[in-house]
């Protein structure tokens, strides 16, 4: 088992909380990891006919026949036993009693908002990061510039295109199983199962297309009229696929950067799916070598450093804080991390070469802060850390 930067923020949930939630998409690890952190456990699987019949007849003497501690997996298919548990917590007031997964974002939090407010840390297991499938240490967040003598041990045996290309879920690399024949099953199930299951969708080959066009405009602004005139939907509906997706945990948008120079600013958030694969796939790219001269190149590997940042930072139960900042005429900056006490500019370029014009949006950014010296950061998908204009050069494996 591939270890999990999340296993210690939950072992601390454990000593602080009664309840621990934990959500993400399906396949991204939660059961295994629960159930390796919490062995003593009674495990009960809410999509087992028989539990979840019994959760619905009897809740008080599902819970009340377990006295030690409990996982209850996809328990968002039983929402009413939410408020069960709410009682045996106050009643019982022990810490890390119930542990809870779940893969619909939305129905499970919706359910914990109502009764377990206060009661339970909800966090959230996305796909491996690279530092986990490295087996790195667990470094800060936001990561820093590592040093150049430590650049050589990280430089993992695959390329970045076969990185990203097979994607980050934990049983590709756990089986060595064929990426895009597994992400093409995954994709699939996920159609008849979670949106059938979510929403009713009475064209399922309409969804399939609509999230195809947002695969090609990962790493671009979200507009939903477009979205939705091309698939054939109207907007409010391309807005609940979205949302969807989102609660589903395939795509995230990242604000625009408002705090100032607001006048100059775009408002569309951006779009990106959370994994590299998967977006690979829809995208009908069937062998990482096509990634060399693929059109969506940069925008794959620009959708690669944002999803890896934003694992980061839920692994170790934060918020990611990062936003994006772009002016009307077109300079940008791809990711801005807003630390509290600072700013922390970074720029994406899918090429080995760092050329000077590659710096332009730093600078400006830079330039309209008032703080042309401040640090900034460029990552790249070349294997040298340079160092120049105060802009850390990183490669794509050591940032």
């Amino acid at each position: 088992m591939i270890a999990r930067t999340l296993a210690a923020k939950l072992m601390e949930d454990a000593t602080h909380y009664p309840i621990i939630t934990v959500t993400g998409p399906r396949q991204s690890g939660k059961t295994t990891l629960v159930r390796s952190l919490f062995p003593d456990y009674d495990y009960l699987t809410l999509e087992d006919p028989d539990i979840r019949g019994e959760a619905l007849s009897d809740p008080r003497g599902l819970l009340a026949r377990r006295r030690g501690g409990v996982i209850l997996d996809e328990v968002q298919n039983v929402p009413e036993l939410f408020s069960y548990l709410q009682g045996v917590v106050d009643r019982e007031r022990q810490m890390g009693r119930f542990v809870l997964t779940g893969s619909h974002n939305f129905l499970l939090l919706r359910s914990v908002s109502q009764t377990l407010a206060g009661r339970t840390a909800v966090r959230h297991l996305l796909p491996l990061t690279l530092e986990e499938l490295q087996g790195r240490p667990v470094g800060p967040y936001p990561p820093g510039p590592p040093t150049a003598e430590t650049i050589e041990a990280e430089k993992p045996g695959a390329t970045w295109m076969e990185t990203v290309f097979r994607g980050f879920y934990p049983r590709i690399h756990h089986h060595g199983l064929p990426a895009q024949d597994w992400l093409g099953s995954y994709f699939q199930t996920y159609l008849q199962r979670d949106v059938r299951e979510l929403i009713n969708v009475g064209d399922l080959e309409a969804f399939r297309r609509f999230v195809t066009l947002c695969a090609g405009r990962s790493g671009q602004l979200t507009n939903l009229s477009a979205l939705g005139a091309e698939t054939g939907v109207s907007q409010p509906t391309a807005r609940r696929w979205l949302s969807l997706l989102e609660a589903s945990f395939i795509v995230t948008l990242l604000p625009p950067f408002h705090r100032s120079f607001n006048k100059r600013l775009l408002r569309s958030p951006k779009l990106y799916f959370l994994d590299t694969g998967l977006l690979c796939y829809l995208l009908r790219i069937r062998e990482p070598e096509q990634l060399e001269f693929h059109s969506s190149r940069g925008a794959i590997f620009e959708t690669f450093v944002v999803s890896e940042w934003m694992k980061r930072a839920f692994h170790r139960g934060l918020e990611p804080d990062l936003y994006f900042w772009r002016e009307s005429g077109g300079l940008e900056v791809d990711m801005l991390h807003d630390g509290g006490d600072r700013l922390l500019p970074i720029e994406v370029k899918a090429g080995d070469t760092v050329r000077p014009d590659s710096l332009r949006g730093l600078e400006r950014w830079r330039s309209l802060a008032g703080t042309p010296e401040a640090e900034a950061m460029l990552i790249y998908t070349g294997d040298m850390v340079r160092f120049s204009k105060n802009v850390h050069i990183l490669p794509w494996f050591a940032f």
